[in-house]
């Protein structure tokens, strides 16, 4: 089955609507010169996302670092289309990124996807690792990332596969101090000290009185 160059987007982030995925996944787009679709993995369209991927010549899943590994919700997704009987396979690619600084923190996850492709027959195509990704987004290096992703299209676009890499061009010290100061200010808004915050303590041990 041939099927002409399209390209559909797949957001695996467990908060799609709102996240940076997202954000990546509409640079892709503007750059993107071929027709391209976008869509999220919920817990009720598995089977439907796996229909639509019949009609598309690549598949790009957009997502974040979880763990070191790929969030649950894109775990479910790929059980189902391991489990779907497709008739075309498109290219499978991937954007994804991490809060840690190294963009090779990535490194596993984009296995986990080639080793996927691997057992169930799909071509893996190109990898964009991004590190400091939450945070970038936000900073005047964000043309940068946006020249990375345009690469990225580029590339798939003309079926020119690549791995590529981006991460704010600061010196990690810069990245850790910037960081600290992020959570110590989000602590303080939420009334928590950086000493509470360096503790492996999640919770108190004040008793619970289930009759209150």
């Amino acid at each position: 089955m041939k099927v002409k160059k399209q390209i559909l987007l797949i957001n695996g982030s467990p908060r799609a609507p709102h996240s940076h995925s997202k954000q990546f996944a509409s640079l892709f787009r503007k750059f993107c010169r071929v027709p391209s679709d976008y869509a999220c993995i919920t817990s009720t369209n598995h089977a439907a996302l796996c229909q639509r991927m019949e009609n598309y010549s690549d598949v790009v899943l957009v997502f974040p670092l979880y763990v070191d590994s790929l969030p649950v919700r894109l775990l479910e997704f790929l059980k189902s289309v391991e489990a779907y009987r497709l008739s075309h396979r498109p290219v499978v690619s991937v954007v994804i990124n991490c809060g840690f600084f190294e963009p090779k923190q990535n490194d596993v996850a984009v296995d986990m996807i080639r080793l996927f492709c691997a057992q169930n027959g799909f071509s893996f195509g190109s990898a964009l690792k991004i590190g400091s990704g939450e945070a970038v987004l936000a900073t005047p290096f964000r043309f940068l990332l946006a020249l990375q992703i345009y690469r990225l299209v580029s590339g798939i676009c003309r079926n020119h596969y690549a791995t590529l890499s981006f991460t704010m061009p600061i010196p990690l010290a810069t990245f850790i101090k910037a960081s600290f100061g992020y959570w110590e200010l989000l602590g303080k808004r939420n009334g928590i000290s950086r000493e509470q915050m360096e503790t492996m303590k999640i919770e108190d041990d004040t008793p619970v009185n289930p009759r209150t």
